[in-house]
């Protein structure tokens, strides 16, 4: 369905993700608001690994909507506020996509909108 890109004259992701990702003519894309770790009752976990799957958790009942899900996904944009949240972001992501991986960013910011919040993750998916 998708075309996974990552050309041999360039050096090979380290970690899981794709440098790009085709997708065929005709497929409709969904594009995601970041999600943040929040239910629906306003419980915020303080753990970023918690956190991380709340967001992916959200952003699944999202492209639930659509009628699609996190296997529909060709790009991830993920912010984190500080580098000791990297790693449980990451152990989340890569248990929830096999390779080949979406295209992805994860970049560490000053913080969101309120301080609880560590993990922010967008997506695009297409189906």
């Amino acid at each position: 369905m998708f075309r996974f890109l990552t050309p041999k004259s360039i050096k090979p992701p380290f970690a899981r993700y794709s440098h790009g990702v085709e997708v065929p003519p005709g497929k409709r894309l969904v594009l995601c608001s970041g999600q943040v770790a929040m239910t629906a009752d306003d419980q915020i976990p303080d753990d970023a690994g918690a956190q991380a799957e709340l967001c992916f958790d959200n952003v699944a009942a999202i492209l639930g909507e659509a009628g699609l899900g996190l296997a529909d996904i060709v790009r991830i944009n993920t912010y984190v506020t500080d580098r000791a949240f990297l790693r449980p972001y990451m152990e989340v992501r890569d248990r929830l996509f096999a390779s080949p991986a979406p295209a992805s960013t994860l970049m560490i910011v000053s913080g969101f909108a309120r301080p609880e919040f560590k993990v922010e993750v967008e997506v695009i998916a297409a189906g």
